[in-house]
């Protein structure tokens, strides 16, 4: 499953970027079941976290290059489950030149979207 942002603002205004996108995968073959990621359109400022706001909690993001995956494995079902639950959510980055980003997706549909990947991918 993958979505575009609704909304993207960056600090300085207006640095262009690559398409961001976020994805929620399912490898069964590889015992993986719903992983988060995000693809945020630059280069990461290395060694930096990137963070996931969603109704006021936050969960860290570890970073590599363009790509952004949970910190804790451990708080991935409750990110998705929570994902579920909720009406929003906001990724916040900072690019290897600076520049802050904060990207907000619709979690519009997802629920039902989850359910039927969950049906597909046995």
């Amino acid at each position: 499953m993958r979505s575009k942002p609704a909304g993207s603002q960056t600090n300085p205004a207006g640095r262009p970027r690559d398409a961001a996108y976020m994805f929620i995968s399912s490898r069964p073959a590889e015992k993986v079941r719903d992983e988060v990621s995000i693809i945020i359109g630059y280069g990461f400022k290395p060694n930096s976290d990137a963070t996931i706001d969603l109704a006021g909690t936050n969960f860290a993001m570890y970073t590599q290059n363009d790509g952004a995956w949970i910190k804790n494995a451990a708080e991935e079902t409750r990110l998705v489950e929570s994902m579920r639950k909720g009406a929003d959510l906001v990724v916040k980055g900072v690019s290897a030149r600076g520049t802050q980003s904060s990207d907000t997706y619709s979690l519009k549909g997802l629920a039902q979207a989850l359910d039927r990947v969950g049906q597909e991918c046995k």
